[in-house]
């Protein structure tokens, strides 16, 4: 059993294999037991299911602090928040994806899920070839740092833009080159029809398939943002893989919680932008001030700061909006 204790990109073998066992045992309770039949979240099941995971992401850096010390502590718990805050900005496109395919919300859970399979393996795909190339090419670093900083600025200059579905040249794609049903049929991600012109069965995919690929599209390009955040916040590709899937992990209950709520956090994309911004300066900053990089406690610190004063400010901003609502709520 020595191999446990062997080092494997920077971390003992045993810490890789407990916290992918635990992912396997959330996804198997999720997939085989709370959620075997496809039925509507509920509101307070989605909070009390988004509670869960945010504590065990929190419980999950405590241990990280206790094995590895107070700084990867830190660098945990940030990289944790960043990816989460951008995992809500996330919330925003998917929900524009199912509203575009028109997906009921007794089969969005389907596609998230499967949606996150496919993100645990491709991060960590990404993440161990971005760990290879930081380790060999350390001033990749500023590539990362400067990309971050233009894709805040940009998202800064367009927060008030939709996403639109329609014009995505991947979703154009297949629709031209795979045969596409013109309806949902219930959770099913491909169907077996007669083909009109020939007779013969034919192998079809549903608008749900279509959507799940575009949810897998989006997780990719928030990935392209996402990871290099984290990379510049550590370079542990444990913390980084770790804090990634967490974050991640909770983002099918946070989506059912806030996806009818999208629209009381205004300001939220723009406290995002800012962060990406921060996280990309502060490498630059670090250098000019002759720091190996800004102390952990300091971005965490900077992060929640700017994260609070965006959610706290949106809800403030929309307040009209919750008094309508309720308002508008059946009397007893």
């Amino acid at each position: 059993m020595d191999f446990l204790w062997t080092d494997f990109l920077g971390t003992a073998v045993w810490m890789w294999l407990s916290f992918l066992a635990l992912v396997i045992v959330l996804l198997a309770l999720d997939l085989g037991v709370l959620h075997k039949k496809s039925a509507e979240i509920g509101i307070r099941e989605s909070f009390l299911l988004s509670a869960f995971y945010m504590s065990l992401g929190l419980a999950f850096g405590g241990w990280v602090w206790w094995q590895s010390g107070q700084q990867a502590g830190l660098e945990y718990l940030t990289g944790f928040v960043v990816e989460k805050s951008l995992a809500m900005d996330n919330i925003f496109v998917i929900a524009m994806i199912f509203g575009y395919f028109a997906i009921p919300r007794a089969y969005q859970h389907r596609v998230l899920l499967w949606g996150i399979l496919g993100v645990i393996v491709l991060r960590g795909i990404m993440i161990a070839a971005g760990a290879s190339i930081v380790e060999n090419y350390h001033w990749v670093l500023y590539i990362f740092a400067a990309f971050l900083v233009v894709t805040g600025i940009k998202m800064l200059l367009t927060a008030d833009k939709e996403y639109d579905v329609s014009n995505n040249l991947i979703l154009g794609f297949l629709r031209r080159h795979l045969p596409v049903t013109e309806k949902l049929d219930g959770h099913r991600f491909f169907v077996r029809r007669e083909d009109l012109m020939t007779g013969r069965m034919k192998t079809y995919v549903t608008p749900l398939f279509l959507a799940l690929v575009m949810v897998e599209l989006a997780d990719l390009v928030f990935a392209v943002d996402s990871i290099p955040a984290v990379f510049a916040i550590t370079t542990d590709p444990f913390i980084v893989y770790t804090s990634n899937i967490f974050a991640i992990l909770g983002l099918r209950a946070l989506y059912f919680a806030l996806s009818a709520l999208i629209h009381r956090f205004a300001y939220l994309k723009y406290a995002l932008s800012v962060v990406l911004i921060f996280i990309g300066s502060k490498i630059f900053v670090a250098d000019m001030l002759g720091l190996a990089k800004i102390p952990p406690v300091i971005s965490l610190g900077v992060t929640l700061g700017i994260l609070g004063a965006g959610i706290l400010g949106s809800l403030w901003a929309t307040r009209g909006e919750a008094k309508a609502a309720a308002k508008a709520l059946p009397q007893e």
